[in-house]
């Protein structure tokens, strides 16, 4: 068990236009006097080919957080699109949610997230595009960074990819080991998946679609 539990994390504007800013209900459970602010952080993986394509979207510090349960909304701007490859603009990719402590990331939670065209005729350009032999019969995708206004995103919030890791404390000696087995809720009371074990080593690069298998 941690001294901060996470017990649910709730998407409040999805779907949404791919411009609008990320909103979040958090919840969470704090079981001892902490003398420091937690910190969480947005990040928007822009393509799963290179991190340097991952956008920070905002931070939040919360503090001080008293002993019992806690609960606040955050909320994050749109990623930058001219700074996402255009050929990742559309379809799937993920956003990461973390809360560090004193410089050290404890829990991580991956959401995909599926952007496409709200218009039908757009949607199915695309698509064509797609298409085996779609080149040979001058089948071309619009581009992306001019029809922005109208990509909208929806956020799998039911199914997160969570990973927890060990920390060090303000008082080491009082934390017990840290269990993967506890569920953080998800709207609609379902159970946001935990990885089977926490780790002590520093959090690694999120692949989007290495998560899937």
């Amino acid at each position: 068990m941690s001294i901060i539990n996470i017990t649910d994390v709730t998407v409040l504007n999805n779907p949404a236009k791919f411009t609008d800013p990320y909103l979040f209900k958090i919840t969470f459970e704090c079981m001892a006097p902490l003398q420091d602010d937690l910190e969480w952080k947005l990040t928007y993986v822009g393509s799963a080919e290179s991190d340097s394509f991952d956008q920070e979207l905002d931070t939040c510090m919360v503090g001080p957080v008293p002993v019992g349960v806690n609960s606040f909304e955050f909320e994050a701007a749109a990623p930058l699109p001219t700074c996402i490859p255009a050929s990742d603009l559309i379809g799937v990719t993920v956003i990461l949610l973390t809360c560090s402590y004193n410089d050290a990331e404890f829990v991580r939670i991956g959401y995909y997230v599926n952007t496409e065209y709200s218009d039908p005729e757009l949607k199915r350009q695309h698509d064509a595009s797609l298409e085996e032999g779609a080149e040979e019969k001058g089948l071309k995708a619009p581009n992306p960074l001019e029809l922005v206004e109208k990509m909208q995103r929806n956020v799998l919030a039911d199914k997160p990819r969570v990973t927890k890791f060990n920390i060090q404390w303000d008082t080491p000696a009082a934390v017990p080991t840290i269990s993967s087995t506890d569920p953080i809720s998800a709207p609609a009371s379902q159970a946001l998946a935990a990885d089977s074990g926490a780790s002590s080593a520093p959090p690694p690069p999120f692949n989007p679609y290495a998560a899937a298998a």
